[in-house]
C-alpha cells in the first residue's frame, strides 16, 4: 500500500472496493496514472456483494460479457457466473492494475465535510479493528459503496416469527455451518435471490417451497453464450469480447424497450415461454402472472431454466399466498393452509443505503439527500467535488459504471487543463423532479423519501439507455451550463471547450 503523509491531501478518495471501486481505480490507472488516491473498504476483503453474500448458488443475474469491465475480457465458460468466478475476475483485475497498494481494509468512512476555504473534503475514518478515528483530506470524494446496507438485509415484521423453533435466515447472513440436507425449507420471497436459492437448495434438501406474496416475471437464459464462445475461437480475445458485449447490451436494451412499449405483448410472450417450460397442468397464471407490467421491476433470469427443472421434478414447489403467522413448526397462511418447515429463509430484500451511510456536509451544513438532484447520474446538486457510481436497473450494473468512470476521468482532465480545483453542479431554478430510481421494487419504494431525486431531462435525468449514454458520456463535452468550475481562489470558469481526453 502506498503510504501518504497525514497532512497530505489525496487527489481522490474512493469509498468501497467492490466492482465499482475497483473499476474506478482501474480507469484512473489507465487514464489518470498520476492520480494520488486511496480505496477505503470497511470489510476485510475486496469484492463487495460478491464477497459478502455466501448463500448457496449465489451468482450474477446479468451476463458477464456486459457485467465485466470494458477493458478486461471475461474468459469464463459461463456467461451467467457464480460469485466465486466473479471474485476471481476481480482479484485478477486488482493484480493486473496493481491496485493492492492503494487499498486499505477495515476502514469505514464515517463523515466528510467539504471545506470551501481549503477546497477539499475533510474526511473522518474509523479503523474497525481498533475503533480509532483519523482524519484525511482529499480533493475528490468518490462513493463506490453500492446502494444497500451491508450489515443487515430487510425482513418484514412477520407475526409470530419468534415462535418458530428452527433457524430463520436472511441470505445476507447465511451461516457457513448450516446443514440443510434432507430438510424441509421455506424460502419467502419472489426476487432474484429467492429464485437462485430454490433450485440450488432443492438439490440437497428434502423439499423446498417458494412462498411468495405476489409472483415475479421469470425468464430462462442459457448459462453459456454460444455466440460469445464461438467468437472467442475465431477472433483475438479483445475483439471477441467487445462484439459479445455489444451484442448482449443491444439485445437487452431492445427487449427492455419492447417490454416498456408493448407491455401486453411482452407479458404474453413471457407467459408463453413460462408455460412451455412447465408441465401442461401447472398453474402458471397463479404463480407466474404478476400484477405489474414487465420491467416495472427487474426480471428474474434463471440459467438453463434451473427453477423450472426443480418444479418439474417436484423437488421444489411454489405457494402464492400471504402469511397469517409463524408457528413453532412452520407457517400458517391466510387461507388456513400450513407449511411445515425445518428452516425458513427470508429472501425479502435489501435495506437501501446510498453512499455507504456517510454523513456528508458542505461547510458544516449537513447534506439532506432528498433535497439533492442527480447530475448525469454521477454527481449531486450543490455538492462540490463529489461523485458516485450507480449502475443500470434494466441492464448490467457495470455498463453504466464503466461509462461514468470514463466520463469522470475526462472531467478531471478538463479541470487540470484549465487549472480548476472545484466542480459543482447547479440545477436551474424550479427544476421539476421525480424519484431517483423509477422502479417498483420494494426496497426502492421503501427508500424514496430518503434518497436524491432526478429531473425529467438531461443532464438531470438518470438515463437507462446504454447506447444513448455512450454518446452523452463518452462523446459529448464534459462541460455544461449547469456545471460550474472555479479554482480554489474563486477564479471563474473560462470559455467552454469540448472537454475530451484520450479515453480509448
Amino acid at each position: 500500500m502506498t503510504a501518504h503523509a497525514a497532512d497530505e491531501t489525496l487527489d481522490m478518495l474512493i469509498v468501497g472496493a467492490g466492482i465499482s471501486g475497483i473499476g474506478m481505480a482501474c480507469y484512473l490507472e489507465r487514464l489518470r496514472p498520476n492520480t494520488r488516491y486511496q480505496i477505503l473498504e470497511a470489510r476485510e476483503d475486496l469484492g463487495g456483494t460478491w464477497d459478502l453474500f455466501r448463500y448457496p448458488g449465489i451468482r450474477s443475474d446479468s451476463d458477464l460479457y456486459t457485467f465485466g469491465f470494458a477493458f478486461k475480457p471475461w474468459t469464463g465458460d459461463n456467461a451467467i457466473a457464480d460469485a466465486a468466478s466473479i471474485l476471481r475476475y476481480l482479484r485478477e483485475t486488482t493484480v493486473e492494475y496493481q491496485l493492492t497498494r492503494h487499498i486499505r481494509y477495515g476502514q469505514r468512512v464515517q463523515s466528510a465535510n467539504w471545506c470551501s476555504e481549503r477546497a477539499c473534503w475533510e474526511v473522518i475514518v474509523e479503523d474497525l479493528a481498533t475503533r480509532e478515528q483519523r482524519s484525511l483530506s482529499c480533493r475528490w470524494l468518490f462513493s463506490a459503496a453500492g446502494y444497500y446496507r451491508y450489515e443487515a438485509g430487510y425482513t418484514p415484521s412477520f407475526p409470530g416469527i419468534s415462535r418458530f423453533s428452527g433457524p430463520v435466515i436472511h441470505p445476507q447472513q447465511w451461516p457457513a455451518e448450516l446443514d440443510y440436507a434432507g430438510k424441509r425449507i421455506v424460502v419467502i420471497g419472489s426476487g432474484a435471490t429467492a429464485v437462485t436459492l430454490v433450485p440450488t437448495l432443492a438439490k440437497t434438501a428434502g423439499h423446498v417451497t417458494l412462498l411468495q406474496r405476489t409472483p415475479s416475471y421469470v425468464l430462462s437464459q442459457p448459462a453459456q453464450d454460444r455466440v460469445a464462445l464461438w467468437l472467442r475461437k475465431v477472433l483475438p480475445a479483445m475483439p471477441a469480447y467487445r462484439l459479445s458485449r455489444y451484442k448482449n447490451a443491444r439485445l437487452a436494451l431492445l427487449f427492455w424497450r419492447f417490454c416498456r412499449r408493448f407491455p401486453t405483448a411482452a407479458r404474453r410472450l413471457i407467459h408463453y415461454l413460462t408455460r412451455r417450460a412447465l408441465p401442461a397442468a401447472y398453474p402458471v397464471d397463479e404463480h407466474f402472472n404478476p400484477p405489474y407490467q414487465p420491467w416495472d421491476q427487474r426480471l428474474c433470469l434463471i440459467p438453463d431454466g434451473d427453477l423450472f427443472k426443480a418444479l418439474r421434478d417436484e423437488s421444489a414447489s411454489i405457494v402464492t399466498e400471504q402469511i397469517a403467522t409463524f408457528t413453532e413448526t412452520g407457517i400458517t397462511l391466510q387461507s388456513g393452509k400450513t407449511l411445515e418447515a425445518d428452516i425458513i429463509v427470508t429472501a425479502t430484500g435489501l435495506d437501501v443505503q446510498l453512499f455507504g451511510g456517510i454523513q456528508l456536509s458542505v461547510d458544516r451544513q449537513p447534506v439532506i439527500w432528498k433535497d439533492k438532484v442527480a447530475y448525469k447520474g454521477m454527481m449531486l446538486s450543490e455538492v462540490p467535488n463529489f461523485a458516485f457510481a450507480l449502475g443500470y436497473t434494466n441492464a448490467s450494473w457495470t455498463l453504466k459504471v464503466s461509462l461514468l468512470c470514463e466520463h469522470f476521468c475526462r472531467l478531471l482532465a478538463h479541470m487540470e487543463a484549465h487549472q480548476y480545483s472545484v466542480c459543482c453542479a447547479k440545477p436551474p431554478a424550479n427544476l421539476p423532479t421525480r424519484p431517483l430510481l423509477d422502479f417498483a421494487a420494494g426496497y426502492v419504494q421503501r427508500a424514496l423519501d430518503s434518497v436524491p431525486r432526478q429531473g425529467y431531462w438531461e443532464p438531470w435525468l438518470m438515463s437507462m439507455d446504454y447506447f444513448d449514454d455512450i454518446k452523452r458520456l463518452r462523446k459529448e463535452p464534459v462541460t455544461h451550463p449547469d456545471l460550474h468550475f472555479s479554482s480554489s481562489n474563486g477564479k471563474p470558469p473560462g470559455p467552454a471547450t469540448d472537454g475530451h481526453a484520450n479515453a480509448t
